[in-house]
């Protein structure tokens, strides 16, 4: 019997400081006299009552040991449960969503994908904003930062939880994960702190530039504007893809790097190659959009080079007319939206280290068709990867396509068109936020989507936030037996 009371305590927790952070947005209405701080006021009461009454009736619980099955049911139960009460100011107040449709902005939040049915977002009350961009922000590192402060009174580590949130050590910088988590905020924190004073320096007002800040270094993309990074043309998308990138890159190698240790961070073959990538893609749509319709080169660029930034590390922010482009442009979209950031970041999809494990077996099993007596060992980064590593990789890559080809057929029964159903799923499973699609198209947004429709979808988004095996696993029964 799998013994709850450990996994609530650290929930109830995270719950009382998600009340308490309400009470920001709350005063920012307050003092621009809007009634909208009610809302949260009344939000964080039920939270921070919930979260009390859990904490309280599972004190007897400090002292345990969190085990494996415990650390993956705090990992679901945080990822499920805390979008619920994070959705309560969208229900409650403005703009007065459905619970149905305010679990899936949380949702969308909180796993950084970006995704939203609220139209109108620039006569949204500030504090909602803010709230929006708050929700991206704890969801980039910060629940894992506020889960590994709890889980010492339980006395363990917590590198379990580490595991299953997806985080890569790469060869464990540092011993433990509790100073892991200590450095990652550091450096989590001091990376928004620079985001938000360069945002504020070209010209964004102060709402826009810390929204946009908090949703950059988490790779969200909830913006506070309809027309997203399009009010900042010019600096703003160079600025913002140059952020977009720093915050896809491996945190475990920005912690080695404020230890005085830079050579991992320049040497990282992740990095190395998410660059090397996207700057391919980048190259190969601005000559086609040129080629093809004749444009002018620069703001061809740095169009193609904001939105395809964007899509790759997950962030989804858009600017200009760039969903318009069609052909190839969505095409290698649709490609590097695939691929993703690096292992060890708030990015979503496969990820750039997958990918590149997935490339060296494909090229080994092409080589042994000529010389089946070959024996090639995979490495990376000068290290030889198991058979065990590369085939639950290669498990991990062949569930991904599945489920995203599932959930793509499942989302046209609920009456979405084939296109919009496809990139629906993709910008779910990818933690991407970036709509296409005849149903898209009209608002920027997925409120024509079918309540069945953005059910499907919401699942989509907390199981490529968790990796899908994290969830996967909870449902055999061997999960649940001692």
């Amino acid at each position: 019997m799998v013994d709850f009371r450990p996994v609530a305590y650290v929930i109830g927790r995270i719950l009382i400081v998600l009340a308490i952070l309400m009470l920001a947005p709350a005063i920012i209405d307050w003092r621009a006299g809007l009634d909208n701080g009610h809302a949260f006021l009344a939000s964080a009461a039920l939270t921070g009552v919930t979260g009390a009454a859990l904490t309280l009736s599972t004190g007897n619980a400090l002292g345990r040991a969190l085990d494996t099955r415990q650390a993956y049911l705090l990992t679901a139960g945080i990822w499920f449960l805390v979008p619920f009460f994070g959705a309560l100011p969208f229900w409650i107040g403005a703009p007065g969503l459905s619970l149905q449709y305010a679990y899936f902005e949380a949702v969308s939040g909180i796993t950084t994908t970006g995704a939203t049915v609220i139209f109108d977002l620039d006569e949204l009350p500030a504090g909602m904003n803010l709230w929006r961009g708050m929700l991206n922000w704890l969801g980039g590192l910060g629940i894992a930062f506020i889960a590994m402060i709890f889980l010492p009174l339980m006395r363990v580590g917590g590198m379990q939880f580490f595991r299953t949130e997806g985080f890569d050590t790469f060869g464990k910088a540092l011993p433990r994960a509790t100073d892991i988590a200590q450095q990652l905020l550091v450096v989590y924190v001091g990376l928004t702190l620079i985001c938000i004073a360069t945002y504020a320096a070209i010209g964004m007002t102060p709402l826009d530039a810390v929204v946009n800040g908090f949703a950059t270094i988490a790779t969200g993309g909830f913006s506070p504007a309809d027309a997203s990074f399009s009010k900042y043309q010019g600096s703003g998308e160079y600025v913002g893809s140059l952020f977009m990138y720093l915050a896809a890159l491996p945190y475990v190698r920005y912690v080695q790097l404020v230890n005085g240790v830079a050579t991992p961070l320049w040497r990282d073959a992740q990095a190395r190659a998410l660059l090397r990538w996207l700057l391919y893609a980048v190259v190969a749509v601005t000559i086609w959009r040129v080629a093809t319709t004749g444009d002018d080169l620069e703001p061809s660029f740095r169009e193609a080079l904001f939105n395809l930034t964007s899509i790759m590390t997950g962030t989804g922010f858009f600017s200009g007319s760039f969903a318009g482009w069609g052909g190839l442009s969505m095409v290698v979209a649709f490609v590097v939206g695939l691929i993703g950031g690096c292992s060890g970041s708030s990015s979503g999809a496969l990820t750039v280290f997958r990918v590149q494990l997935a490339l060296q077996v494909l090229r080994r099993e092409i080589a042994r068709i000529g010389n089946p007596n070959r024996v090639d060992a995979i490495r990376y980064d000068g290290r030889t990867v198991t058979e065990e590593v590369t085939g639950a990789m290669m498990m991990f890559f062949s569930s991904y396509i599945l489920i995203l080809g599932i959930l793509s057929v499942a989302l046209t029964l609920t009456g979405v068109d084939s296109v919009s159903a496809l990139f629906a799923i993709w910008q779910s499973m990818g933690n991407i936020g970036y709509g296409y699609g005849p149903l898209v198209a009209p608002t920027g947004t997925f409120v024509d989507f079918p309540p069945s429709a953005i059910a499907i979808m919401t699942l989509a988004m907390i199981l490529g936030r968790l990796g899908l095996l994290a969830i996967l696993v909870m449902v055999l029964p061997s999960f649940w037996r001692r």
